[in-house]
């Protein structure tokens, strides 16, 4: 069952050098491959667009961690949708939309059972890398099962203006936050939480300590704290919690790159006297989820409730630089690389 003719070659991003500290783009190697015939129960995907995230720098190391890291002198992968080529199964055809984990690279060739089929008629394809996958997903287990938010909640999103924080955000109002305040780095990205997005404060986290401009946007204190940045922001979160609040920690980006370890919060006996809680988490522990997730989500972005922004960038060649791009804070809500 073939829809189009394969090339024998395509281009794939391969790790040529692990990075001490920031990455560069000689980290980086983009080479011309073999394109593999699937074989028994395996389908050729042709990827169209492809997803860049704050995860894949740890995964440059090389490290123990939640995931392997990514193998010298081979491909990079994360999340992909493609359209099929050639399907040698029967639960999918060629033609159809798949979402799955070989991005990196034009063709990839997988397993069925390892693939999604993936519909334009619900919603864009990059919307199933942005707002209805991975990084929807993770804001909304990370708001509601690990932060346990509330009704009447005020609410503190750090990176607020990447692709997770920017939904925290938004999912906190939708369900009924009395505040909700996030931090960004620069003027236009604080704008568009507010005037765009519904955030009731936003600061710049640039413009001076964050834990002054905490206090300022939310004075009454903070109830939910959902952790993109670590560092002083964490810092800052937990002298504003009230009692009992509760944080989700998702990420760190102010330390991936740091070449030595970074001290930690100075004020974590706060956790005792404000009896706050906080739980780290991985959205891949959570896939019993799912169905709830888009049962939720899904009609609020048909609807128009749940916003989302995309940074777009063209051409694989151009994936390392994207993902740069990420790193340091270049996109506004998902940055997506297009094939």
């Amino acid at each position: 069952m073939t829809a189009q003719a394969a090339p024998e070659q395509a281009l794939e991003v391969r790790l040529a050098s692990r990075p001490h500290g920031r990455p560069t783009p000689e980290n980086f190697d983009v080479v011309e491959a073999p394109v593999r015939a699937p074989g028994d129960g395996e389908i050729l995907v042709r990827n169209k667009v492809m997803s860049v995230d704050p995860y894949m720098r740890g995964r440059m190391n090389d490290a123990k961690s939640y995931v392997p890291p990514f193998q010298l002198g081979e491909p990079l992968d994360g999340g992909a949708v493609g359209e099929v080529v050639t399907s040698n199964s029967p639960d999918i055809r060629p033609g159809q939309n798949v979402l799955h984990q070989l991005g990196w690279r034009e063709y990839a060739t997988l397993s069925a059972k390892h693939a999604t089929v993936v519909s334009e008629d619900v919603a864009p394809l990059n919307a199933y890398l942005g707002v209805l996958g991975m990084p929807g997903m993770t804001a909304y287990v990370g708001l509601f099962d690990k932060a346990r938010f509330r009704d009447g909640d005020t609410v503190f999103v750090s990176g607020a203006a990447g692709a997770v924080g920017s939904f925290v955000g938004q999912m906190a109002k939708l369900r009924g936050a009395k505040r909700v305040v996030g931090s960004a780095g620069s003027p236009e990205k604080v704008r568009h939480l507010v005037d765009e997005l519904g955030f009731d404060a936003a600061f710049n986290y640039k413009d001076g300590p964050v834990g002054e401009q905490l206090r300022s946007a939310a004075a009454d204190g903070v109830d939910v704290y959902f952790d993109n940045v670590g560092g002083d922001h964490l810092e800052a979160a937990i002298a504003a919690m009230n009692d009992f609040g509760r944080i989700a920690a998702c990420g760190a980006v102010s330390q991936y790159n740091a070449t030595s370890p970074e001290p930690g919060p100075r004020n974590m006996f706060q956790f005792v006297t404000k009896r706050l809680s906080m739980q780290g988490f991985i959205v891949a522990d959570e896939g019993h989820r799912k169905d709830d997730f888009l049962a939720d989500v899904a009609p609020w972005v048909a609807d128009g409730s749940l916003r989302y922004s995309e940074t777009i960038v063209d051409g694989l060649r151009n994936a390392p630089d994207a993902f740069l791009g990420v790193l340091e804070g270049r996109n506004k809500g998902k940055m997506l690389v297009t094939l």
